[in-house]
């Protein structure tokens, strides 16, 4: 019997990794995603388990809550993917309220749509007491409250995030990369509050490239330009070997 040469079907695409560069947690989560003048493009938080992965590398879950989170997902996943299309939702209305304050606009349609999230956050949150490592007494931190099944405990801690960065004065270090297709937020905390890139090594060194490449094109076109003009000005030298040439020369 002959074998079957079906084609194999095409190897998942991973999620480009997460980065932590913006200064603040719930800048980083509006940033898992590129925000170019196309559309959304890189998406990082595409399934519910890259979302929990994420609170859990932020420290905003700990791994008690990661580990009940993935199981709920796996056992829900019609729950896990409306949680992800909240998320999507968040963090689209989090880059509204925050570019907007960037940019020194009203910020007012965002903050409301932001205050619809705020009391599901504090229903899956609660306060706790535990020992402070590097001083006397102890710390509070917040903890989940939420059972494991209510998996929009995982936007919760984002949500608290973003309320704690827009009253902090902070909010005032606000800024949006200008990388071409790229528009990552952060915290200008430079000294001379003069950061311009998200990250230097990746718009910064690209901006760079891109104005060293438009530098170069220009003087090529400025030097084929020259060449052009100083062939029209040069005038055409008489060749005596032509019998019209040697007549005007005896003329």
């Amino acid at each position: 019997m002959r074998a079957s040469h079906r084609p194999s079907p095409p190897a998942p695409v991973s999620d480009p990794p997460c980065r932590f560069i913006a200064g603040d947690v719930s800048l980083d989560f509006v940033n898992t995603v590129d925000w170019t003048r196309r559309g959304l493009a890189q998406e990082r938080l595409s399934e519910f388990p890259k979302l929990v992965e994420w609170g859990r590398a932020t420290g905003l879950l700990d791994d008690r809550t990661a580990r009940r989170l993935h199981r709920a997902g796996g056992e829900h996943p019609r729950r896990a993917a409306a949680t992800i299309r909240s998320a999507h939702r968040l963090r689209q209305i989090l880059r509204r309220v925050y570019v907007a304050l960037a940019r020194g606009e009203p910020a007012l349609a965002g903050l409301r749509a932001l205050n619809a999230a705020i009391p599901a956050a504090f229903q899956n949150l609660s306060l706790a007491e535990e020992p402070a490592a590097s001083r006397k007494g102890h710390a509070v931190r917040r903890r989940s409250a939420a059972p494991a099944t209510r998996l929009d405990q995982a936007l919760s801690p984002v949500v608290w995030a973003a309320i704690d960065l827009l009253l902090s004065e902070e909010v005032t270090k606000l800024r949006i990369c200008p990388g071409a297709d790229c528009g990552w937020l952060y915290l200008d905390r430079s000294r001379n509050g003069l950061r311009r890139w998200c990250e230097m090594a990746t718009c910064g060194t690209r901006e760079k490239s891109r104005r060293r490449a438009e530098r170069k094109a220009r003087r090529i076109r400025g030097q084929e330009k020259d060449g052009k003009q100083r062939t029209a000005r040069t005038r055409r030298v008489p060749d005596y070997s032509t019998v019209t040439d040697f007549a005007r020369l005896r003329g």
